[in-house]
């Protein structure tokens, strides 16, 4: 009988369980179960809605013990830098805000006052966006200074509901990175910097590395799920996870973890803090085993789920409205052919633009790029999704071109992994754009990365290599040139 170990899977749309097992050398996945992720406008902040996701997992480990199929260990991984404050007693301080809303506005200056940026790029290495953790608690340490001083812990997403699963309260390593609060050459919190912000030292615990136990299903859970498991640490940031699950043929390829945000770039044995890194927004984040993620993030797929949400009449956020719904229900593969059906459409936006970041509607804000900046102005759905492949891709081209300038190497491949990676205009669009081949999958990257930490742990592979050698003979990776 087989040893099953399951991967909670939590990104900014949905959430998956997926099980996975290893048979004679090769990688086997089961989608157990699979849930949506929304938010919700609470207290004057968009929110994530914790009692929805949390209901989520607890649906998953059920659909687990339905199917008889009982998971050795859970893990769980989520997006970064979003976090619950925990109070002496466990329980939360205020809401889960969403890392798109827009109290951060102006907090950057808030914590320019305290160390200049390019200080603090050299202390953390982490890249400068808005939404980062740091920026949340010095907005949270103005608005509510009250929530701080009642917290006696800081738990990032996954971290909040391992604890709710197991009653322990853990720290992940690469999830605290994302914070830009964690030195990046001790690779332990900055608490000189914590202590430089008037952030509340109580908050910030021992850091744990992926692999890590975190306890057994509480006596509570396991009466509710019928069963008890081991909780071990993945990489619970997704993106560590995802970087795990490339089956890179050498040390030459590119990395880009394709969902909601595209990460592109490569794994550094050491940080790159560098002026010039600095310059460039080029991040260092913290992986499995202490190996340094060196990449850019991207806005990605999040304007393409967008426009599909306008266009169906769903809203992002619950209350708001769209205007562009037509009765039409648009699937990717619509979008996707709409867009080919427009390529000789030659307008293109800054897909890092902040405008982009949570606008109240993603087909004008692009519109308005385009007219503000003198370009033809897209108007039909294909002109649109034209406008933003190719912008994408673009912004692929010139991530790639300063990674080489940074890191003093050439690269000879692009490997995607996740949802992403069945997009393959896209993949077709960025090897063009680039002039590299592209390697497309797999699908699943960040549960695979997940349950590779997992498997590892429970000693179904000696290390990274083996494990990524049989990622390389258990799925399909499509070579795009």
């Amino acid at each position: 009988m087989a040893n099953y170990y399951l991967a909670i899977d939590i990104g900014a749309s949905s959430g998956r369980h997926i099980l996975g097992h290893v048979e004679d050398g090769r990688i086997v996945l089961e989608e157990m179960y699979r849930f949506d992720n929304k938010q919700v406008h609470k207290n004057g902040h968009d929110c994530w809605d914790m009692d929805n996701l949390w209901n989520g997992i607890l649906g998953g480990l059920k659909a687990c013990r339905e199917a008889g199929k009982i998971p050795q260990t859970i893990g769980i991984d989520t997006w970064a830098v979003d976090f619950v404050l925990i109070d002496k007693d466990g329980n939360p301080v205020g809401d889960a805000v969403a890392y798109r809303d827009g109290r951060t506005k102006d907090a950057d200056k808030l914590v320019d006052k305290v160390i200049p940026a390019q200080e603090l790029y050299a202390r953390t290495g982490i890249q400068k966006q808005l939404f980062n953790t740091i920026y949340q608690l010095m907005a949270l340490k103005e608005e509510d200074p009250e929530q701080l001083e009642r917290a006696e812990t800081m738990l990032m997403i996954p971290d909040y509901f391992d604890y709710k699963l197991t009653g322990v309260r853990k720290q992940e390593y690469t999830n605290a990175t994302s914070t830009n609060l964690v030195y990046a050459a001790s690779k332990t919190w900055d608490y000189e910097l914590i202590e430089m912000l008037g952030l509340p030292k109580k908050l910030f615990g021992e850091l744990s590395m992926p692999g890590t136990v975190v306890g057994n299903l509480t006596e509570e859970i396991q009466k509710e799920v019928g069963f008890d498991a081991t909780v071990i640490l993945p990489a619970t940031h997704d993106t560590g996870s995802a970087f795990l699950a490339v089956p890179a043929r050498d040390d030459k390829a590119v990395y880009l973890s394709s969902g909601t945000w595209s990460l592109l770039g490569v794994e550094n044995e050491e940080p790159i803090c560098t002026e010039d890194s600095w310059k460039e927004n080029f991040t260092n984040e913290g992986g499995a085993w202490y190996r340094f993620r060196y990449l850019k993030n991207i806005m990605g797929l999040w304007m393409i789920q967008s426009i599909r949400r306008e266009l169906n009449g769903v809203a992002y956020v619950a209350g708001r409205t769209s205007k562009y719904s037509s009765g039409k229900q648009w699937s990717f593969p619509d979008l996707i052919e709409a867009a080919r059906g427009a390529s000789d459409f030659h307008s293109i936006v800054d897909a890092n633009d902040d405008r982009f970041l949570a606008p109240e509607s993603m087909i004008d804000a692009i519109k308005d790029y385009c007219r503000i900046s003198g370009q033809q102005v897209p108007e039909t759905v294909g002109e649109i999704m034209q406008c933003v492949y190719l912008s994408l891709s673009r912004c692929y081209k010139e991530a790639i071109l300063n990674l080489c300038k940074l890191t003093g190497k050439l690269y000879t491949s692009i490997n995607i992994v996740g949802g992403g990676c069945q997009d393959m205009y896209l993949n077709e669009m960025t090897s063009k754009a680039v002039g590299l081949p592209v390697f497309a999958g797999p699908v699943e990257g960040t549960a695979i990365g997940n349950l590779i930490v997992q498997f590892i742990a429970a000693e179904e592979f000696t290390d990274l290599q083996a494990a990524r050698d049989a990622i390389r003979v258990s799925f399909d990776i499509k070579e795009i040139q």
